[in-house]
């Protein structure tokens, strides 16, 4: 099945990370979370409605007032900005992502310790997963 991709402004961003760390909250309290943006509550309010006609949240109705909550979880829009950047910068190459940032980044010792730690990790996954039994469906 293909992955949902979630194209999100700044903005609907910084919403989306108010409601997963809160997990549901008024119009009213998405915008004193950002109060640091200057935002119009109304503009808080008409993005949280088309936020919702995008599937990006939902609502309930609690003593008269919208509550929103997240309808996608953090690691979806991650998972979907990843490809999208790996897609759009560099035609879908990890590696040469990766080159990229060694490149281009000012890494310390104990990053570049725990990048090879992660890829050893990942490396015995991808063998202990070569090594499993086959299935069923896949023994015939």
């Amino acid at each position: 099945m293909a992955q949902k991709k979630f194209r999100l402004g700044d903005l609907q961003l910084r919403i989306l990370r108010v409601l997963w760390d809160k997990q549901a909250a008024s119009v009213q309290e998405v915008h004193a979370a950002l109060e640091g943006r200057r935002l119009a509550y109304t503009t808080v309010a008409t993005m949280l409605r088309k936020m919702e006609q995008r599937g990006l949240v939902g609502h309930r109705l609690e003593h008269r007032r919208f509550i929103y909550f997240p309808r996608v979880s953090q690691s979806q829009v991650v998972r979907s900005a990843t490809a999208d950047f790996l897609d759009r910068l560099f035609q879908g190459s990890l590696s040469a992502a990766v080159c990229h940032l060694l490149e281009t980044r000012d890494l310390t010792r104990e990053e570049l310790e725990e990048l090879e730690r992660l890829i050893a990790q990942r490396k015995r996954e991808l063998e202990g997963n070569c090594n499993a039994a086959p299935s069923e469906d896949e023994a015939r």
